[in-house]
């Protein structure tokens, strides 16, 4: 039997709402929403979506060289077990600027299902962090995140979605490296520091890695609501909460302080090695770099990273 199969099956017997749930009943993260009595949330969802009359709901995985594996896997297979009414309304399938192969992190062929002229028009947009993108990509998806219900950027996958100029005025978050650095390249996009994700109308952002997760969970709690949601999750055996609570990623709120003992880069906070990391001294003091494309940004404009 066939994994989705297995668990369209246990889904339909009703196995994922009724075993216990230990984790997520007893493991809240500080600052989940609960209901004053201790329990899970109701199933009612904050800006809700409305599934298609049709019932299908295309999700396009956005790909290019470097794409970052678990940025877009993780969601895949999110969207791909969600089963409603014995269907799996989304339908997930890769798209690229042509359909050649390209090479995932890690060295993984990926073989884009579509191209940009021939891929069908999307709901939902999903943008793993990934190589640069060319003006064809930027406007192949500036046309069609205006045409979606959701287009969501995973971690530095923010980048591809800024230079389309729809974050501009919008908040957004990525990777807590690149914190600082999206806020200087985009001056017009409010970074939320600590967020697990960020919603801002039919864009959304989500933090590193994981985060696209819990960012896919959610959308899916926005079409079909919490029952639904959790349901997948249990499927996947996902016991993280973080698509409960936008602010989980308070662990990465504060901005680190680089010190003599544990030096770390001054524009993405990375950790760095004196001995060899790129160096620039403004006002008496030495600041480190992880790479030198960081110290020049930074050596442009110094002002700007004192109150970031």
């Amino acid at each position: 039997m066939l994994r989705r199969d297995l668990l369209q099956l246990s889904a339909a017997l009703g196995l994922a709402v009724s075993l216990p749930r230990p984790a997520l009943s007893e493991s809240k993260p500080t600052g989940a929403p609960v209901s004053p009595d201790g329990t899970l949330p109701n199933n009612t969802a904050p800006n809700p979506l409305r599934p298609p009359a049709d019932g299908i709901i295309p999700v396009a995985f956005l790909m290019s060289d470097d794409a970052v594996v678990i940025d877009f896997a993780g969601p895949w297979e999110v969207f791909e077990n969600v089963l409603v009414a014995g269907r799996h309304p989304f339908q997930p399938y890769t798209v690229a600027e042509t359909t050649a192969p390209i090479q995932a992190s890690g060295g993984m062929t990926i073989v884009p299902k579509y191209s940009l002229a021939s891929a069908p028009p999307p709901k939902v947009i999903v943008i793993p962090a990934q190589s640069e993108p060319s003006d064809a990509v930027i406007a192949w998806l500036r046309s069609a995140a205006r045409a979606s219900d959701v287009t969501m950027s995973v971690c530095t996958g923010a980048y591809v979605l800024a230079k389309t100029g729809l974050l501009s005025g919008q908040a957004a978050t990525t990777h807590h490296s690149a914190y600082i650095d999206l806020a200087m390249n985009y001056p017009d996009i409010s970074v939320k520091r600590g967020a697990r994700f960020v919603e801002a109308g039919n864009l959304a952002s989500s933090g590193g890695l994981s985060s696209g997760i819990d960012l896919a969970l959610r959308v899916v709690e926005r079409y079909y609501g919490r029952t639904v949601a959790l349901r997948t999750a249990d499927n996947l055996e996902y016991q993280g909460l973080g698509w409960m609570n936008a602010d989980s990623n308070q662990a990465y709120a504060k901005r680190r302080v680089s010190t003599a003992q544990r030096p770390l880069c001054a524009v993405c906070e990375m950790d760095v090695d004196i001995a060899t990391a790129p160096k620039f001294t403004f006002k008496g003091r030495n600041y480190y770099f992880c790479m030198d494309s960081h110290r020049k940004l930074f050596e442009d404009n110094p002002e700007r990273f004192m109150d970031v």
